[in-house]
């Protein structure tokens, strides 16, 4: 899970506001009586589930809302954050499951707000987004058929946004972004939380064959926007009845757009494929099914078919690396920051072990078994 391990830096501090503290910013900004509020997990920001008491007057409005605290460092730069809200506003209004993004007293979708916390003035960017229903997919057993739906969702979601239009568009190029696939040179720095092993070795291997073979063909791929953590904790499914009467799982909201940066089609559904693979019983077959999704909507090139055995490996670099380096800064937060370690390692181990041209068929034959309707 990218979500912000290792981003911060010492001086990238992350808030620390009590609950009362959190419940007073919703009145005061918001103007909103908080009848009951929870902390929620997060890697580097501060978010609370906040219950709002329903006046006469507001009856048709939401009553459940996340308050996200930015920690000092994402709060530096307002117009990231208020272009990220404004791509989840386009989505929910072209039919995406997003939430909405809640106007404050002043009609503006992020506040700056200045505490003092005894250390110092420190400014924090609030907003508030409403609560979407569901539960994480890592929480759930999903079938092939889902995994699809969720590849298909994924690839949607970057044709969507190529319709998206923003004066200020050109933040999402942010070069030395870590969770931008483009940038898996730049874990080098973050070595040093790997101690001498087989994990680190294959690590070092990823990296220098993602500058040998990837870096060398990245003018090769389509650009797009992308989403960039379309993982097992950012996408909720809710049950709902089929047209036989079944329970299913239906994608019921897709959460986090923190990671957006532009990059390229398969770095989406690399990214996709390496999340959903944490989970499951059957990983390398994960594959094959959200790749027959994402190209139901947007086939791959021959040359972005080759890259994407290395890119989902990249992507597991990327994630394990940076969790490493993170639980060496903020060890309170381990349990959350290690999600992915808990199988990635394995799962990495497994890919190499087998070697690409054995995934890559197990993938390719199982993504062409949907074309004539005999999914594997």
């Amino acid at each position: 899970m990218s979500s912000g391990a290792g981003r911060q830096s010492q001086a990238s501090a992350k808030p620390v506001f009590t609950e009362a503290q959190a419940s007073a910013l919703v009145e005061s900004v918001f103007g909103f009586k908080v009848s009951k509020i929870q902390p929620l997990p997060s890697y580097e920001d501060q978010n609370f589930r906040v219950h709002i008491a329903r006046g006469k007057e507001t009856t048709d409005d939401p009553v459940e809302y996340v308050l996200k605290i930015s920690n000092t460092e994402s709060s530096q730069t307002p117009e990231l954050i208020e272009i990220q809200n404004h791509v989840i506003m386009f989505l929910r209004a072209a039919g995406f499951p997003t939430a909405s993004v809640c106007r404050t007293k002043g009609d503006n979708t992020i506040s700056l707000i200045s505490i003092d916390s005894g250390s110092g003035v420190k400014s924090y960017l609030v907003r508030m987004l409403t609560y979407l229903p569901g539960r994480p997919i890592a929480e759930v057993a999903i079938s092939h058929q889902q995994l699809y739906e969720i590849g298909r969702l994924a690839a949607q979601l970057d044709k969507a946004l190529e319709e998206f239009h923003h004066p200020k568009l050109s933040l999402f190029h942010r070069e030395n972004f870590i969770w931008n696939l483009k940038n898996v040179p730049l874990l080098e720095k973050y070595m040093g939380a790997l101690s001498q092993s087989r994990n680190r070795e294959i690590v070092e291997q990823v990296i220098r064959l993602f500058k040998e073979e990837v870096m060398t063909k990245l003018s090769h791929f389509r650009e797009c926007i992308n989403h960039g953590d379309l993982n097992d904790h950012n996408i909720l499914v809710d049950l709902s009845k089929s047209a036989s009467g079944e329970g299913v799982h239906q994608v019921s909201g897709i959460l986090d757009f923190g990671d957006m940066s532009y990059g390229y089609y398969v770095f989406e559904v690399a990214i996709v494929i390496m999340y959903m693979m944490i989970e499951s019983t059957n990983p390398i077959q994960v594959g094959g099914h959200i790749l027959a999704g994402f190209e139901s909507v947007i086939p791959l090139t021959a040359v972005e078919r080759q890259a994407l055995f290395l890119l989902v490996c990249s992507r597991f670099s990327q994630s394990l690396v940076m969790a490493a380096y993170s639980c060496q800064l903020y060890p309170e937060n381990k349990e959350y920051l290690m999600i992915t370690a808990k199988t990635g390692w394995k799962h990495l181990q497994q890919l190499f072990d087998m070697g690409q041209k054995a995934v890559e068929e197990i993938w390719f034959e199982t993504a062409k078994s949907y074309e004539s309707g005999i999914s594997m």
